[in-house]
């Protein structure tokens, strides 16, 4: 067998392996979705924000993907942050009284009565509003309008497994075409081709920025953009784009989550380039809803024609009596052909105005992208990415720009097993590992005091980040010490368990947490902090210690002027967001020294590098110091608290 059939062979074999994993991923959420809505109470769905009950039905209409959507508000619990956004599947139930009750306080089947009315999918949602998408069926719409006790809640996601499945079977099966090319150079140490010309200049970049714009327009294949926090992944992307655009008439941009699409897309409207955006925004305002698909197609000039026919065909449908003539079928016909060709010509005309189309990966199969190809696919958070997910846009594509960073959040998979065996390992890392030569390291920080950042970037990127001059000693204080770490070893902080699934919380550590931002708080200031709006985010790994946080600071009177600077969430939720005092609160206290999830060190390296002036880490040194990482990250901090 020669070289290029034994690659090609190990690739298809990795690519198997890949999809094997998938499925053990996919069987076990499965199994784990079921377990779940079996043991667990409505109570802890509501309190995971997994579920909303009761929720008021609002008005049900036709969208102008001629999909049957539905308003639905929540009426209870709106402080908690829920996981409700554009694309997640959602199940109506009617539940009786008893299933409020958590699995905990009664060994009844908390399930009697728990009654799937329909299933649906997201279409919008933000705060206590979201509009579902449901299969268009008579008299469903109503029955919801018209039942009492109704909830909603999410679940499970068979949709994006199937387009992960369909794009790996895709990418064994290719042959002879670019996306085997691309399949086998991404799983060999085969050179990458590049294109030859002069490095073009950016003044207003630094140099490894530049050079990696330049790197990205050289790229014949692949390149990769690595950027490490605070150092301007978002500003060179979008320049990259910008740059791209200039020589192909458009682009497509692809992240992992609705989030990063949004922010993405934002910047490069900013910069004055039309953008599609397919699906919804999850940030939602007027500048970004007047790019989505959706506002564009309602907004065409041809669309009151469209709905208006689309009319009478439902209502054709809904009228029609048994033995109808051929003359009903023959006017249907006639009616869905005008419908389908008013469709497609709107559809090519905002193709034809963008020059970026923007979308989910998982949103890149959308059905209104059928038949669109493009030279470049940009993919950032592309490290966060499961491989699957990032093979669905390559159909499309003749080469491939990832951007991101595989030393912070890793992709979310579930299964040990699957974990185990290599299936949060991105396609971005392997590139990185086999190809070295097309990745470009940003590493100038603009973020963070040079004592915050030096910790991180000693310890995930050989030292080579450095803080610019303007960041590099900046503070809120004269002589505050930027990085501080109050040990709670020796005090009552304790952690408790509190639930599968659902995570720890440590009452006393909240407690001296909110006790050490208000000590902080009154050194600042209340006018000083008000006037330069000195934000704080407080961040802790679980979700439960940051409801806990959540609840305390709404009771605290001392808080209330600053309500609106102070954000609490996990690690996931901080993930691109940056604050100028960050306080994490790492819950684990114990004396044999376990940390469950904490020794993802991806995880933290995203925690320590939010703030910009100021980090206050509250955690049991003894517990932490168990693992290497908190025992050097500990002894880091000491040195600075000692001047060192």
């Amino acid at each position: 067998m020669d070289k290029n059939n034994t690659n090609v062979s190990s690739t298809v074999y990795t690519l198997l392996k890949q999809k094997a994993l998938l499925e053990t991923e996919y069987n076990e959420e499965k199994e784990n979705f079921k377990r779940q809505m079996q043991a667990i109470g409505l109570e802890r769905r509501i309190k995971r924000g997994d579920a909303w009950h009761p929720v008021r039905i609002g008005r049900s209409y036709y969208n102008s993907l001629n999909q049957l959507a539905i308003e639905v508000y929540r009426t209870s619990d709106e402080d908690i942050e829920h996981n409700f956004e554009f694309g997640k599947p959602v199940c109506f139930f009617k539940v009786e009284q008893d299933d409020r009750l958590d699995s905990a306080t009664s060994k009844t089947d908390k399930h009697k009565g728990f009654d799937v009315i329909t299933t649906g999918m997201v279409s919008y949602a933000d705060a206590d509003r979201m509009v579902v998408t449901i299969p268009d069926k008579t008299g469903t719409a109503t029955l919801l309008q018209n039942t009492d006790g109704i909830g909603i809640q999410l679940f499970f996601d068979e949709t994006s497994y199937k387009l992960m499945f369909e794009a790996l079977d895709r990418a064994i099966r290719a042959k002879g075409n670019r996306l085997a090319y691309l399949r086998d150079l991404f799983y060999s140490k085969q050179k990458a081709q590049t294109f030859s010309f002069d490095t073009i200049r950016f003044p207003w970049l630094n140099s490894t920025q530049e050079l990696a714009v330049n790197n990205v327009l050289r790229a014949k294949d692949v390149a990769v953009v690595h950027g490490p926090p605070g150092t301007g992944k978002t500003t060179t992307l979008v320049e990259a784009i910008y740059e791209t655009l200039k020589r192909e008439s458009q682009v497509m941009v692809c992240a992992q989550s609705n989030m990063a699409v949004d922010w993405i897309s934002e910047k490069l409207v900013d910069r004055g380039v039309p953008v599609l955006r397919i699906g919804n925004p999850t940030r939602v305002n007027d500048k970004m809803l007047s790019f989505t698909y959706e506002r564009k197609f309602e907004s065409h000039p041809d669309y009151p024609e469209l709905w208006s026919i689309r009319k009478a065909i439902r209502e054709m449908r809904s009228n029609r009596k048994r033995g109808v003539s051929d003359n009903w079928h023959q006017k249907l016909d006639r009616l869905k052909s005008r419908a389908t060709e008013i469709e497609c010509r709107i559809n090519a005309q905002l193709f034809g105005e963008a020059r970026v189309i923007a979308s989910t990966l998982v949103g890149s199969a959308n059905r209104v992208m059928s038949g669109q190809k493009f030279t470049t696919l940009f993919i950032d958070e592309a490290a966060q990415a499961l491989e699957a997910a990032c093979w669905i846009p390559m159909k499309r594509t003749t080469r491939v720009v990832f951007a991101g960073d595989h030393c912070q959040l890793p992709p979310t998979v579930k299964s040990i097993e699957a974990m185990r065996g290599g299936l949060a390992k991105t396609l971005m890392e392997r590139i990185v590992e086999n190809k070295p030569e097309v990745v470009t390291l940003l590493t100038m920080q603009y973020r963070m005091n040079e004592k915050i950042m030096q910790f991180s970037s000693d310890w995930f990127y050989d030292g080579k980040v450095i803080a610019a001059p303007e960041v590099c000693h900046r503070g809120i204080l004269d002589y505050d010490l930027p990085m501080i770490w109050i040990d709670t070893s020796g005090t009552e902080a304790y952690e408790q368990f509190v639930g599968e699934s659902f995570g720890r919380i440590n009452k006393k550590e909240a407690a001296l947490t909110l006790e050490k931002l208000q000590e902080y708080f009154e050194k600042t200031g209340k006018q000083r902090i008000l006037d330069e709006s000195i934000d704080v985010g407080i961040i802790s790994p679980y979700r439960a210690q940051v409801q806990y946080l959540r609840q305390q600071i709404k009771k605290k009177k001392f808080f209330r002027p600053y309500r609106k600077l102070i954000s609490v969430n996990t690690v996931d939720g901080f993930q691109g967001q940056e604050c100028d005092i960050i306080i994490i609160s790492l819950v684990r206290s114990n004396n044999e020294g376990q940390i469950g999830f904490l020794s993802d060190l991806r995880r933290m390296n995203v925690a320590i590098t939010r703030a910009r002036m100021k980090l206050i880490i509250m955690g049991n040194a003894e517990t932490l110091s168990h693992t290497l990482f908190y025992k050097k990250l500990y002894e880091y901090v000491m040195q600075i608290s000692n001047g060192e």
